[in-house]
């Protein structure tokens, strides 16, 4: 059996990083756009960008015709004596989340080197011992996300953090206890970071609990991978960029999750910080008439 993946898109297709940052789309005309473009269905994007009122908020979305699909937070639980720091914000998202009525909190690591900069943080792997000390935070998110709220976070791979290559989200999935992390499969950074989409479907369908849809420039990531570009740079190149001119290829990846039968949200999320104001509706737009055009979506 299949069962088509659920569109929706995001604030980052609308060149959204931040809370409040004068270089991105206003949160009105963002809800307004992202509606003319035919979707229904939307993430929270940073915390603060939207409004954090539910009463607000619910009246926003139910004049466009919008519901939210996921909270998203970063994470920084490789660090000692992060807990209390990480549970402030992500308990911040996961009540506006519940909220909304979505399910889902989408959890990223955080960057061993700045976005913006390029400026090296820190080591750019974990240790041996570092790695199980890591998971268990995870776990322990995890578990307190689901007891607190009734929510699943969705752990999501990213260039310039810790879990980002291949090798280190298959080390990510072992080590992290599969009844309470599942993936969310961001199809651009995983190819970004050199991973194989349709490997880790087939190989941990179970893992899979949320996608993000996006594609990679080659041309702009080989110029990325030869210089040691760091991340954000990398974006203000070009290298997030609209379907079908990138790689991954989404038809075989669309219907590989459909093959999963199991409920997906599939969400538009090309990285376009920042982007001038009349970029987003027009890609916007042509996404999802060509994802749709791909494979098993509703």
């Amino acid at each position: 059996m299949t069962r088509p993946a659920l569109i929706g898109s995001a604030p980052d297709s609308w060149g959204v990083w931040y809370a409040d940052d004068p270089k991105q789309t206003p949160w009105r005309r963002f809800l307004d756009e992202v509606a003319a473009a035919g979707y229904t269905r939307i993430e929270l994007g940073p915390y603060g960008y939207l409004p954090s009122d539910p009463v607000q908020l619910r009246d926003e979305l139910g004049q466009r015709g919008l519901s939210v699909t996921a909270g998203t937070i970063f994470e920084h639980l490789h660090r000692a004596d992060s807990w209390d720091s990480t549970w402030r914000g992500v308990s911040a998202v996961a009540e506006l989340t519940a909220a909304m009525g979505a399910e889902h909190v989408v959890v990223i690591p955080d960057f061993w080197r700045h976005p913006e900069t390029g400026e090296v943080l820190e080591a750019s792997a974990l240790t041996e011992q570092e790695w199980p000390v890591y998971a268990a935070q995870i776990n322990r998110l995890a578990t307190a996300i689901r007891d607190d709220y009734g929510l699943q976070i969705q752990f999501h791979p990213h260039a310039d953090s810790h879990v980002d290559t291949h090798e280190h989200v298959e080390r990510f999935l072992v080590e992290t206890d599969p009844d309470l992390v599942t993936l969310c499969l961001d199809t651009g950074h995983i190819s970004y970071c050199g991973g194989d989409n349709l490997r880790l479907i087939n190989d941990h369908p179970q893992r899979i609990g949320y996608v993000h849809l996006k594609q990679v420039d080659p041309a702009i990531l080989e110029k990325v991978r030869a210089e040691g570009i760091g991340f954000g740079e990398a974006v203000r190149l070009g290298a997030m960029c609209e379907p079908p001119l990138g790689i991954p290829d989404m038809r075989p990846i669309l219907q590989a999750l459909a093959g999963l039968d199991v409920e997906l949200f599939a969400i538009v999320e090309q990285d376009l910080y920042p982007c001038p104001p009349d970029q987003p509706l027009p890609i916007a737009t042509r996404t999802l008439s060509y994802l749709q055009s791909c494979g098993p979506l509703r």
